[in-house]
């Protein structure tokens, strides 16, 4: 009665892992009964982000060491994945012997709201960026998720071109539909066809059976081509047809069929220069360039690398079991002034790396990669000063020196930038834009 009264979940385990009681509170977290947690193994009902790596009530078995509030991801019955914070403690009986473990946790979903929210500022869905080019993409991002239009990603490669596409798809009233991925770079054109519109049984030697393309299952959501600059001009023409009048014919099809699904491509080519050259059909390039959006490489907006790492930081703490916290000053001083030629996916590799590494509560510059903790590239800054100096010019000429904008795109108070100005000695130019 008295664990049914309070608002946090709480389980007991045997020394086989099988749950001995579950509370209420438990159920309404989990989404599971309590007659069909009794007797399964815990994560058979948890299925956590760290069941199979590091599991918490497995670590207090183990050390006999009480763990407290660990933040961790469930994936509830109904397939919700939702936050918690976790503690774990030994199960004893009268005699003072081991008998199992109990695991009480909280429910941190509107916690998480709130914190997202605080970022929102720097960030939107899981893109993370306060530059004034990112926050231009971030103001427009939602009306062009709205709209049914064809839209075209730009940037390099690791600038987060998929991530992208997911927010439009996420923030669109398609939502609740498919979001289907196509790397249309990874396929040779036979196997790539078939991707993208499926076959009919003996279309070729290996259709032994009728299989859907991914513009079918697509219906209702949005369809991906990322790389689509490596498409070839023989397939270029059937992309065409689909975004022209909707229609595709699967290989060995007589008839063709209808998809309704909203088409979102990316590329890290120049398609403008491949036009040009006649590599790249300019009908088809009309056609999905009706609303381009570049995303600019990581080289170009450096003063956000201290937002994704904090992002970087916080996802791998969640999925690794770690309580890594922070990072000091002479790693994120090495991480500033690294080139990152792989741009985001090199940074998030990068930190995944000192998670491997660390072993306290931050990350220090000697678990980094070798090639960040020795490469520079020339010009770039020597100290912790010298790259906040960095970062805050950067910051005040995205803004044209415009001191309000510039706060507000590293997400500080107007006059702790103009502190941070003399203290660092950056002098405004002799014409102003300022509030």
């Amino acid at each position: 009665m008295i664990l049914d009264s309070i608002a946090e979940g709480v389980f007991t385990v045997d020394g086989e892992w099988r749950i001995t009681s579950f509370n209420r509170a438990a159920e309404e977290i989990t989404g599971t009964p309590r007659e069909e947690a009794i007797g399964s193994q815990c994560w058979e009902v948890f299925r956590t982000s760290i069941c199979e790596s590091a599991c918490a009530l497995r670590e207090t078995m183990r050390t006999g060491e009480r763990l407290l509030n660990r933040r961790v991801f469930i994936v509830t019955a109904e397939g919700e994945r939702k936050p918690i914070a976790v503690s774990t403690a030994l199960l004893r009986d009268s005699d003072g012997d081991v008998v199992g473990g109990v695991e009480t946790f909280r429910d941190l979903t509107v916690e998480e709201t709130l914190r997202r929210e605080l970022r929102g500022r720097r960030g939107l869905r899981d893109m993370v960026g306060g530059t004034r080019r990112m926050q231009e993409i971030f103001d427009v991002l939602p009306d062009v998720a709205e709209s049914m239009s064809t839209v075209l990603i730009l940037g390099e490669s690791g600038t987060g071109k998929e991530l992208l596409a997911r927010a439009i798809h996420d923030l669109s009233p398609r939502a609740e539909g498919p979001f289907v991925v196509v790397n249309c770079g990874a396929l040779p054109d036979t196997l790539l066809e078939s991707e993208l519109f499926g076959h009919k049984v003996g279309a070729f030697t290996d259709a032994r059976a009728d299989r859907e393309g991914r513009f079918a299952r697509a219906r209702g959501g949005t369809i991906f081509l990322d790389e689509i600059g490596d498409v070839s001009p023989g397939l270029q023409s059937r992309l065409l047809r689909v975004l022209q009048d909707g229609t595709f014919e699967p290989l060995g099809a007589s008839r063709s069929e209808e998809s309704d699904a909203r088409v979102v491509a990316a590329t890290n080519r120049d398609l403008d220069a491949m036009v040009a050259d006649g590599t790249f059909r300019q009908d088809l390039y009309y056609r999905i360039n009706v609303f381009p959006m570049t995303l600019p490489p990581l080289r170009e907006r450096r003063e956000d690398i201290p937002y994704l790492v904090d992002h970087f930081i916080e996802r791998f703490r969640r999925l690794k079991g770690k309580e890594i916290t922070g990072i000091d000053r002479q790693a994120l001083t090495a991480l500033m002034r690294s080139e990152f030629p792989g741009n985001i996916r090199e940074l998030e590799n990068t930190i995944e790396h000192a998670f491997v590494m660390a072993r306290g509560e931050n990350i220090r510059l000697r678990h980094l990669p070798e090639s960040v903790r020795t490469g520079r590239a020339a010009g770039e800054p020597e100290s912790f000063e010298d790259a906040e100096r960095h970062v805050v010019i950067r910051a005040l000429e995205s803004a044209g020196w415009n001191r309000s904008a510039a706060a507000a795109s590293l997400g500080i108070h107007k006059t702790t930038l103009w502190r941070k100005m003399k203290r660092l000695g950056i002098d405004p130019p002799g014409r102003r834009n300022e509030k």
